[in-house]
């Protein structure tokens, strides 16, 4: 089993593919790893032996930011917008979609589930 930066590799799977299971790792980002440690693209993750894994393991501690850390970073960037007070800041505290998109329709994603709002009755006569 293949356990890099906290994260349990899927064993039957290409390296490159096995790679991007790790938060914060994607296709390319993963086929520089795999070059960096001199590993084949198709090698399964499985075949790998301890010196490739400890390469892989060098390369990403030293050059990448991924799962926990990087998770805080976003999560800090995110709170410097709101404490700021900027425009994307002020759409993250409401909850609502930040790039320009139309939110009458649509954005139910960002929204969540529909809040229904009665309608005032009609006094009777």
């Amino acid at each position: 089993m293949a356990r890099i930066a906290g994260v349990d590799l899927p064993k039957n799977k290409r390296g490159v593919i096995g790679l991007t299971y790790i938060y914060g790792v994607g296709r390319s980002t993963a086929s520089d790893i795999l070059k960096s440690a001199g590993i084949s693209e198709d090698k399964k993750v499985n075949e790998w032996n301890d010196d490739e894994l400890a390469a892989i393991r060098n390369f990403i501690s030293e050059n990448i930011k991924v799962e926990g850390e990087l998770r805080s970073e976003k999560q800090l960037n995110i709170k410097r917008l709101m404490d700021i007070g900027c425009q994307r800041g002020i759409r993250h505290r409401l909850g609502l979609p930040l790039r320009g998109q139309r939110t009458k329709n649509n954005s139910r994603t960002r929204k969540g589930k529909r809040k229904t709002v009665a309608n005032k009755k009609k006094a009777s006569k």
